[in-house]
């Protein structure tokens, strides 16, 4: 096997050992692993129907074989597999000729050989492959990291709750929040994101060449079919599709990468915003030992995690969002140009995974500085401007707004000044009060009780 050095794919060299949970569900020998195990599903479906009188239930022993056949599959199955393949020019036909063979010294499955692979599309075999590859996944790997990134907000956001911040929006200083509550309005995006993720039904189908079981009622003209194939669809943990071409029309795979895609947008957003409190120093970074920042300049600690997050994010939806537009679309009832870009679904999925995890190291690093979002709030008391004009307003002074636009609209307003200001309205002597006792640090409306509870 070449050095990861050589790898063409990043996925398999600089970054392999992030991909490696993803291997088990989308590399070449993982998809053959889950064909061979739809193929030995179905035999055993078929060999228990009864309407099938030319097959008989295989005994306990022999549908342990069948498992450990599956959960044993090894790199040389595979290899096999792939040399037949190489005959053949046929991945799946490769499978039922490596069948078999491997069966062929069992005395039971002897019997049934004909019956490996009956009445089966080669999409009907790599629909369900796939369907499993992505559900499983889903389960196992992407979610669960998933939830790591948004427990880990959460508890940025209880933190640093009360943590008062100067807003900005349009890059201008605005109303204050709290550092905590901008960690939970992404911890509560990125929530529901999962769930949209969470909640894809995964489809799968098993209806023949053209999706009206022609075959299949040819061989056995008496035998409920559709009510059949639904059955093992669903044991399989799928959702039973009933209208199809040849293959699948891929719309619920669709839908999955297009929540994963949303599920990035929400991350990057997240990267870029974190980043640029890093650059402002309301966060500093924790130092590792012997790492280097920059080749020249000692000094640096550069945002490398969410740079690296960011520029995966960008790849990975490039590829999710051309998925799902390409993969719902097909001549007829049926073109192979699915095929080749399916097989690209593990690489989108795993440059999500490095995003992912480049976030949650950069976030690990993270340490809020206090001293220097208290100076950003003091150096902007022209935000209180919004404050004071409302109270104006409440009590039916004239022109509130015009009158601070005067005094605050592209200037640095001091302290003094609006002190000044405030003591000159005719307002009732408390709000007067609260309203000389407000400072920039003080605004922030309910931003602590948001970010405590999300």
């Amino acid at each position: 096997m070449p050095s990861p050095l050589a790898a063409l794919s990043p996925l398999d060299g600089r970054y392999s050992r992030s991909a490696d949970p993803l291997r088990t569900y989308f590399s070449e020998q993982a998809l053959i692993r889950y064909r061979t195990r739809i193929e030995l599903e179905w035999l055993q479906a078929l060999a228990a129907e009864r309407a099938i009188k030319e097959l008989k239930g295989f005994s306990a022993k022999t549908v342990g074989a069948f498992g450990a056949l599956v959960k044993g599959f090894s790199e040389n199955d595979a290899e096999q597999i792939k040399n037949i393949e190489a005959q053949t020019n046929h991945d799946v036909k490769a499978i039922e000729l490596w069948l078999k063979s491997r069966l062929a010294k069992n005395a039971e499955a002897q019997r049934a050989l004909e019956f490996i692979h009956f009445a089966c599309t080669s999409e009907d075999i790599n629909n369900l492959s796939y369907a499993l590859m992505l559900a499983e996944s889903r389960d196992k790997v992407m979610l669960p990291k998933l939830d790591e990134l948004v427990a880990l907000l959460k508890s940025l956001a209880r933190k640093h709750a009360a943590l008062p911040m100067l807003s900005r929006t349009h890059g201008q200083a605005a109303s204050p929040t709290t550092l905590g509550k901008e960690m939970a309005n992404f911890a509560h995006r990125l929530q529901r994101a999962r769930e949209r993720i969470a909640a894809v039904a995964v489809l799968g189908k098993i209806n023949g060449a053209v999706g009206n079981y022609n075959a299949h009622v040819m061989a056995y003209p008496g035998l409920d079919w559709e009510k059949f194939c639904r059955r093992f669809v669903e044991r399989l943990g799928l959702e039973f599709n009933p209208y199809t071409t040849q293959i699948d029309p891929h719309d619920w795979l669709a839908e999955l990468l297009d929540a994963y895609a949303r599920a990035n947008s929400i991350l990057l957003d997240l990267d870029r915003d974190i980043w640029g409190y890093i650059s402002l120093g309301y966060f500093r970074q924790k130092v590792k030992a012997g790492e280097v920042g920059s080749s020249t300049m000692p000094h640096k600690v550069n945002p490398i995690d969410f740079e690296n997050s960011e520029g995966n994010v960008g790849i990975a939806n490039a590829l999710l969002r051309h998925l799902s537009d390409k993969l719902p679309v097909s001549r007829w009832q049926r073109d192979l140009s699915d095929s080749t870009a399916q097989r690209n679904v593990g690489t989108a999925l795993g440059h999500t995974l490095l995003a992912y995890n480049a976030c949650l190291r950069g976030l690990g690093k993270l340490a809020a500085h206090p001293p220097r979002l208290a100076a950003d709030l003091e150096a902007n008391w022209e935000v209180l401007a919004e404050a004071v004009q409302q109270v104006m307003r409440r009590h039916g002074v004239p022109d509130a707004y015009d009158k601070l636009k005067a005094i605050s609209r592209g200037k640095r307003l001091e302290r003094r000044a609006l002190a000044a200001f405030v003591k000159a309205l005719p307002i009732p002597p408390e709000d007067k009060k609260r309203l000389l006792a407000l400072t920039p640090a003080k605004y922030t409306g309910l931003a602590a009780e948001l970010a405590k509870r999300v």
